[in-house]
């Protein structure tokens, strides 16, 4: 055990410790934002609103059906009707302050979260891949690095 590798195994370990411990501290400062908390209030305004979970339970009740005569398309016999009802029924539910309200706040969250990310990614070196789904956060890269290597990066 006296070979040397010991300091070096130590410093290691306790720099990984260190950086989750940093790790630790930022995501308790995301989860104790203001952002996080507003997402949060509108995940339980979604789950506790009455009217909007009628709207979300006849969506998913429609999704099946829609599924189901997917499965043989136009030859179908109920093909318009679902068609015209899984229409009417998003378009109810997208419609829905309380998911709209919800569907804004997870945005906010996720460009937080991306922004976190980039921040992260480019201060270990601009070439980092950070995938992100947002255009405005990436580089010369069409589609993203996550892409495949359409941007020229090995991918």
């Amino acid at each position: 055990m006296g070979d040397g590798g010991e300091p070096a195994l130590l410093a290691v370990t306790s720099e990984r410790v260190l950086l989750l411990e940093e790790a630790e501290q930022l995501v308790s400062m995301i989860l104790e934002s203001d952002i996080a908390e507003n997402y949060r209030q509108c995940l339980y305004n979604v789950k506790n609103n009455p009217d909007t979970q009628r709207k979300v339970r006849e969506f998913v009740e429609m999704k099946e059906r829609y599924e189901e005569v997917q499965r043989f398309g136009k030859y179908h016999p109920d093909y318009k009707e679902v068609m015209g009802q899984i229409r009417i029924v998003k378009r109810d539910l997208d419609l829905d302050e309380v998911i709209a309200e919800f569907k804004r706040a997870e945005n906010d969250l996720q460009a937080m979260l991306d922004e976190v990310s980039v921040i992260i990614g480019r201060s270990v070196s601009e070439s980092v891949k950070v995938p992100t789904g947002n255009p405005f956060f990436e580089s010369s890269c069409s589609g993203g690095c996550g892409s495949g290597g359409s941007c020229g990066c090995s991918a």
